[in-house]
């Protein structure tokens, strides 16, 4: 069965950095497209960041110059580097992979920005 683990979140303070990391465990395939969204208190869902297996990016333009998306296809692993990291982008941050045509989330991890 596949899972998605997220870490590497928590407290920061403003103009501050975080690191998260997901791995994509129980299948012998490797994930095509992943990303990074996030869901803000009250607000829906939201696209942060994706990336292909060909490592081609795309961000959302609220966090774009900040936030790093990258990958390690050996691994299934996708990672978000957070740079300048303001109160606006508090939130759960969820990764997602796409295996064999089939979408697949992460439970989550906190992020917060304190002014």
């Amino acid at each position: 069965q596949v899972q998605l683990v997220e870490s590497g979140g928590g407290l920061v303070q403003r103009g501050g950095s975080l690191s998260l990391s997901c791995v994509a465990s129980g299948t012998i395939f490797r994930a095509n497209l992943m990303g990074w969204y996030r869901q803000a208190p009250g607000k829906q869902r939201e696209l942060v960041a994706t990336i292909t297996r060909g490592s081609r990016e795309n961000y959302a333009d609220s966090v774009k110059g900040r936030f790093t998306i990258s990958r390690d296809n050996a691994k299934n692993m996708v990672y978000l580097q957070m740079n300048s990291l303001e109160p606006e982008d508090t939130a759960v941050y969820y990764c997602t992979a796409e295996i064999r045509g089939a979408n697949y989330w992460g439970r989550g991890t906190q992020v917060t920005v304190s002014s």
